[in-house]
């Protein structure tokens, strides 16, 4: 990543675990970082009115290559729809195609794709934007209300901006507590409900059997993973382009410290996942790790090789004086309609097919934000037979708990969180100390791309 490195969308949807991997791997660190675009004007349009229509006419589809196999499996499925399938970056790993090409053919006036996906779940901050934006806002009467209504409570929110919808999300990556069932149980050691707990059980495992681990902190997207959970304010959107970034509320400053009191007593890695030597030397190690709903199959299946029966997931965590638990996200691409397309019958028609079919997202590598896409999906899972128990009801409750207040912004947080944050633990600072110079990082990255931060 993922972004969802990192992340920030994080992955793809290769049918076999090892393309899974490759592909995952790398967008799962990209996905949510954005390539820092020219901040767009934030007029939204009051009505969306269409260009003239021409259906039936060939309506062209930018995907990266992760998913060009859906949208020809689409395309043997209605074989009368014309389509054009452009492969491309997907806007994974950091890449900015997708707004980069779109400028150029709002200077043109053409050659806009009626359909685009992004892997990076921040594009709709400019994909939005603009006096004619490029997406199309699906929610006046290009995609039905019944379909928008399937989605997730809260999967929209980075589709969404001035009260309007301008994408569907492709998938969700809700963070879950992840263990090893077998090596808790062979420890004597109870699955914790709160942050209070894991600590605890962090501290314990330290001491009883050093070498073992229950997270690490060096991945790029570990601010989604705890900060978010821990419903830290480092970027909440609190108007058009103003945002809050305070990472001395307390809702940071306890999460900095319980990471780094396991960090220094060697429960939690300074290291990312798909490091090789983590790979080698702590993979079977790992008795608990918060992260995303796709590590359970792209991490622990694919990557670390976790024999089949040991591996579950437990409910994200909270803290004891908190109402109530929330997770965060790490990845999720979005389907974009294009505002400009001539045949918005079948752009539309296309992005819901791949976005809710079962035909496509049940065998997908990644959990549906459409809910009945996803309970076709968690019964595949059920059928590997990988996990020790059924995953499903973690994963519903999940999908349903990432909190609303961490925004989708033009700037990525993986990739400030990467080149400050982690540098900083790797020279022996604690995470403590580096919350104000962090904090620096993110006000002026949002500055630069005309936010009012306060």
């Amino acid at each position: 990543m993922n972004d969802d490195v990192p992340v920030t969308s994080r992955r793809p949807l290769r049918r076999t675990a090892g393309a899974v991997l490759g592909a995952v791997s790398l967008l799962a660190l990209a996905a949510c970082g954005s390539a820092d675009p020219t901040p767009p004007s934030t007029s939204s349009p009051a009505a969306f009115k269409p260009v003239a229509q021409q259906q039936g006419s060939e309506i062209t589809v930018w995907a990266d290559a992760a998913r060009v196999p859906g949208v020809q499996a689409y395309q043997k499925a209605h074989p009368d729809v014309k389509l054009k399938i452009v492969t491309y970056s997907g806007d994974a790993n950091g890449a900015n195609d997708l707004q980069t090409k779109v400028q150029l053919f709002d200077r043109t006036g053409s050659g806009w794709p009626d359909v685009a996906f992004s892997a990076n779940v921040n594009d709709g901050t400019w994909a939005s934007q603009g006096k004619t934006p490029y997406a199309a806002p699906v929610d006046q009467g290009v995609v039905s209300p019944s379909t928008l209504n399937g989605f997730a409570d809260g999967a929209l929110g980075p589709c969404t901006f001035g009260g309007n919808t301008y994408c569907l999300r492709n998938d969700l990556a809700q963070n879950v507590l992840w263990y090893d069932k077998k090596l808790m149980d062979e420890f004597g050691y109870s699955v914790p409900t709160t942050w209070e707990g894991y600590q605890a059980l962090g501290e314990k495992a330290a001491k009883e059997h050093p070498g073992y681990l229950v997270g690490t902190a060096g991945d790029a997207w570990t601010p989604e993973v705890y900060f978010w959970a821990s419903q830290c304010p480092a970027s909440t959107a609190t108007g058009a382009k103003k945002v809050k970034v305070d990472l001395q509320d307390s809702r940071c400053t306890r999460m900095a410290k319980l990471l780094d009191g396991l960090i220094a007593k060697g429960s939690v890695s300074k290291d990312t996942v798909f490091s090789a030597g983590f790979i080698k030397n702590q993979a079977s190690k790992v008795l608990m790790l918060p992260g995303p709903s796709w590590y359970g199959q792209v991490l622990f299946n694919s990557t670390f090789k976790i024999p089949k029966g040991q591996i579950a997931a437990a409910s994200p965590l909270k803290f004891e004086g908190d109402a109530k638990n929330y997770t965060g996200n790490v990845g999720g691409g979005l389907w974009f309609v294009s505002s400009h397309s001539k045949n918005l019958k079948a752009a539309s028609d296309l992005v819901t097919w791949m976005t809710t079919s079962d035909d496509y997202q049940a065998t997908a590598a990644t959990y549906p934000a459409y809910k009945p896409a996803a309970t076709a999906w968690l019964a595949g899972q059920r059928s590997t037979g990988f996990f020790a128990d059924d995953i499903s009801p973690v994963f519903e409750e999940a999908a349903e708990l990432i909190w609303p207040g961490w925004s989708a912004t033009q700037y990525s947080q993986e990739a400030i969180y990467s080149s400050t944050v982690i540098p900083a633990l790797n020279s022996g600072t604690t995470l403590t100390d580096a919350l104000d110079t962090w904090q620096t990082a993110i006000t002026d990255k949002a500055k630069s791309l005309g936010y009012t931060v306060n």
